[in-house]
């Protein structure tokens, strides 16, 4: 996705204007997008004119709306995003107020106002748009005088940088000058894995080439990072994956992720750290249970004493109709981030997010153990005319 305008008052009503670059980013707006929010964009719509002889034709013209939306459907499989909702601005082919559908398009700008921006959307916003907080797995693919950088997501891989260095053949009695261009053509793979690779988000870095190749860079890169106490290419030593492939081409790519080995490999990805923290919840809540929470009411009272250590929660919370909903769980995000809580928001449409929801959708792995009197509690809450519908876990 890429972000041409953003304009956020201080009272959090504003604007974004956004371009969507593949199908991932139809999944992105889905969740940005609320009933009630305004987007311009373009469409196509059937317009009827009728001619001097009484007869009525219908045209199709590509005209920009503006409408509030009501309804928005997304189609998963297709990547097919819909809102419906009625014309707030005026035109000249449709009538203020009437209904319309718009279909979001593939590298078609849009713009999207709120009447309040939080903390949840605006960081979808900055991750779609942000290549690097997308990608776990850099490759780095190479031959002698080639090498491709690439970062790859989900959906697709984005080359950062190509580099070819003319590198001399060797002659016999003297390797000087073929050892020079080796050396240039090293550097410079070094120096664009430090411009291009986050260590913080990426996972796994694979270095593939035909021969020994990879080897041999591999071997200079952590003698330079010694050598220049690059502590960062160090620490992630252990990142890197050594594979066989049969040129330095981009192309190559798709022979690494079909080895098996390099598929477990890259198994700690986004998806997997979902996993993960779904299996140590279950770990906890079976051998800890006062040190793991579930549902609105007991995680809420979890942030509140300052006890949680990773939040879980599904992005469907977010896509709550109803606003209060939404807000109360923003709330519960940034008042856990306040106390250095790790937040997690799963995707609902992986399995990890499907299991979260089936413990309604929020959970919480706590620092220490939080023992809440569920029954007394319960009474003050039915007392109050307000009992929260979710079950406490403990008790």
């Amino acid at each position: 996705m890429k972000l041409l305008k953003q304009f956020i008052e201080k009272s959090r009503a504003g604007y974004v204007r956004l371009i969507p670059e593949q199908p991932e980013d139809m999944w992105h707006i889905y969740n940005l997008i609320q009933k009630e929010d305004q987007l311009e964009a373009s469409t196509v719509r059937g317009v009827k004119s009728e001619t001097s002889t009484g007869s009525v034709s219908t045209d199709r013209i590509r005209l920009k709306l503006t409408i509030s939306i009501e309804d928005v459907f997304f189609d998963v499989q297709a990547g097919a995003l819909r809102i419906n909702g009625r014309n707030i601005a005026e035109n000249k082919f449709v009538g203020f107020g009437q209904y319309h559908t718009l279909d979001l398009e593939m590298n078609q700008p849009f713009t999207l106002s709120k009447p309040e921006w939080d903390l949840i959307s605006l960081q979808r916003i900055k991750d779609a748009c942000d290549i690097t907080r997308q990608a776990d797995v850099a490759a780095v693919t190479m031959q002698e005088g080639l090498a491709v950088i690439c970062l790859l997501t989900q959906y697709m891989t984005v080359v950062r940088q190509k580099i070819e260095v003319p590198i001399p053949r060797k002659r016999r009695g003297s390797t000087t000058n073929y050892e020079k261009g080796v050396q240039r053509f090293y550097e410079q793979i070094y120096r664009g894995i430090k411009q291009h690779i986050d260590f913080s988000v990426v996972k796994v870095v694979i270095l593939g080439s035909p021969g020994f190749v990879r080897d041999q860079f591999f071997e200079y890169m952590m003698a330079q990072a010694a050598k220049a106490e690059d502590k960062t290419t160090l620490e992630n030593k252990a990142k890197f994956v050594l594979v066989h492939t049969s040129s330095g081409h981009k192309g190559a790519l798709e022979e690494v992720m079909r080895d098996p080995q390099i598929k477990a490999r890259l198994a700690d990805t986004k998806a997997a750290q979902e996993v993960k923290a779904i299996d140590s919840f279950y770990q906890m809540l079976n051998n800890n249970p006062d040190r793991a929470f579930y549902g609105y009411a007991d995680v809420r009272k979890a942030a509140d004493n300052g006890a949680i250590g990773t939040l879980l929660v599904t992005d469907e919370l977010f896509r709550a109709a109803d606003i209060p909903t939404r807000k109360k769980f923003v709330q519960l995000v940034e008042d856990s981030q306040a106390t250095n809580a790790e937040v997690l928001v799963f995707s609902s449409l992986h399995v990890s997010g499907e299991q979260l929801n089936q413990l309604t959708g929020v959970a919480a792995i706590l620092n220490f153990p939080l023992i809440i009197d569920s029954d007394a509690e319960a009474s003050d809450d039915e007392s109050d005319g307000d009992k929260d519908p979710l079950t406490p876990l403990s008790g």
